[in-house]
C-alpha cells in the first residue's frame, strides 16, 4: 500500500445517490472468449506502492483500462509506464487527486465515467503505519495521522464512486485490511483503531449497494481482503533469511482483487475475506 503525508493523500496512495442511471453502452467485463476484465475500468488509488504496481499490472493483464493514482506523481508516473508497457500498450493512465478533498475525490471519480464511459472498480491502497512498543507511550498524532491516510481517504473514494459502480452493473469497491483490526495490540493502538474504523464504512458502504438493489441483489459490492502484512520481491531480497509468516505477497493480493469480478455481486458484497489465517 502506498502511504502519503497526513496533510495531503493525493490520490493514488485510500450524500448517496440522489439519482441512477442504467448502465451504460460500453462492453461489459467478463464477456465470453474476453480476457477476465476486458471492457472494465478500474480505478487505483495508491498506485505508486509495491501493493498498488502489482494490482496496475495484474489488472492490465486481465484487460482492464486502469486509471491509477497517488501522491507521489514521480512514483506513479514509473508505476504507470512499467503496467502499460508490460502488457503491449494497456491503457493505464494516472494523476495526482488530494483525497482529503472531498470535491477533488468525487471530480475524479467524474472524470474518470465521463472519458471512459464506465467505472467499475475501486480499489483503496492507500496505506500508513504508526506504532509504538506500548499503549500508555502511544502519541495520539499517530491517530490524526492515521485518520487521514486509512479512514478519510475511504470515506470520499467511496462516496465519490458510490453512483457509477452502481451504474456499472458490476462495480466493486475494495479495502484492504488487516489483522490486527479484529486482534489489535498495545501498540498499535491507533493503526488497529483507524483500520476497524475503515472497515465499518467500507461495510455500511454493501449495507448501500444491498438496500438499493432490493430483492434483485446488489447492483455492485463492497468487500474487505484482510492480510497480516504484506511482503514483495525487494523485502525479501533486503531479508534473505526472513520467513515473513503469515504475510501475503503483493502479487497475491493483486490476484484476489483481480478475482472479485469473477464471483456475483451478492457473494462479494459485505464480505471480508482473509489472505492471512483468520484471528
Amino acid at each position: 500500500m502506498s502511504t502519503a503525508p497526513a496533510h495531503s493523500p493525493q490520490a493514488g496512495q485510500d450524500e448517496e445517490a440522489a439519482s441512477m442511471t442504467t448502465p451504460t453502452s460500453s462492453p461489459s467485463p467478463n464477456e465470453p472468449g474476453e480476457r477476465p476484465l476486458d471492457g472494465a475500468v478500474v480505478a487505483v488509488a495508491g498506485a505508486a506502492g509495491p501493493a498498488g504496481r502489482a494490482t496496475l499490472l495484474r489488472l492490465a493483464e486481465a484487460g482492464a483500462t486502469v486509471v491509477a493514482s497517488d501522491a507521489d506523481p514521480a512514483r506513479l508516473a514509473e508505476a504507470v509506464d512499467t503496467a502499460r508497457y508490460a502488457h503491449g500498450g494497456a491503457s493505464v493512465t494516472g494523476e495526482t487527486v488530494d483525497l482529503l478533498d472531498l470535491g477533488a475525490a468525487r471530480a475524479w471519480a467524474d472524470r474518470t465515467e465521463k472519458e471512459f464511459g464506465r467505472v467499475d472498480g475501486l480499489i483503496h491502497l492507500v496505506g500508513g503505519w504508526r506504532g509504538g512498543k506500548t499503549f500508555a507511550d502511544a502519541p495520539l498524532a499517530d491517530w490524526d495521522t492515521l485518520h487521514n491516510l486509512l479512514i478519510r481517504t475511504a470515506q470520499h473514494t467511496s462516496l465519490a464512486f458510490h453512483d457509477a459502480l452502481l451504474r456499472s452493473g458490476k462495480g466493486r469497491y475494495v479495502l484492504i485490511s488487516a489483522a490486527g483490526a479484529s486482534k489489535p495490540t498495545a501498540g498499535n493502538a491507533a493503526y488497529a483503531a483507524a483500520k476497524a474504523a475503515a472497515e465499518a464504512w467500507t461495510l455500511a458502504l454493501a449495507d448501500s449497494f444491498r438496500k438499493l438493489g432490493g430483492e434483485s441483489g446488489p447492483p455492485a459490492a463492497a468487500a474487505i481482503l484482510v492480510v497480516k502484512a504484506l511482503v514483495h520481491d525487494a523485502m525479501r531480497a533486503e531479508r534473505p533469511n526472513a520467513k515473513f509468516a503469515g504475510f501475503t505477497d503483493v502479487k497475491e493480493l493483486a490476484e484476489a482483487i483481480t478475482g472479485l469480478w469473477d464471483r456475483p455481486a451478492q457473494e462479494v458484497n459485505g464480505t471480508r475475506l482473509w489472505l492471512t489465517p483468520e484471528q
